[in-house]
């Protein structure tokens, strides 16, 4: 069975197809990636997602899915959600203008 391996930061996006048995778990098609060693990845810190939605590692593969590895979070979401507070809103950018778009108009 064929899954998709990804590894993607600013500067490498990688993506390896990966034959892994029936009933692999995401942690089998990970290993077989080398993605992990390639990169010099912590696996203690990394976490993983299949098309976004983030499982638990021994949790099955179907064919064609695309396991995500996903880097540690640089800043803890809520941190970063009071620091926005805090800074206030951001300066209103320039106004769109609404096209006037009704057959009178023509």
């Amino acid at each position: 069975m064929i899954v998709t391996v990804v590894w993607a930061t600013n500067d490498v996006q990688d993506v390896v197809r990966v034959d892994v048995r029936p009933g692999a778990t995401l942690a089998d098609a990970v290993g077989s990636s080398g993605l992990v060693a390639q990169y010099g990845l912590d696996p203690q810190r990394i976490r993983y997602a299949v098309y976004g939605v983030r499982p638990e590692i021994d949790a099955p593969l179907a064919p064609g899915d695309r396991v995500e590895i996903l880097g540690p979070l640089i800043v803890d979401p809520k941190v970063a959600r009071a620091r926005r507070a805090r800074a206030g809103p951001k300066p209103a950018g320039r106004a769109r203008r609404r096209l006037n778009t009704t057959a009178e108009s023509f």
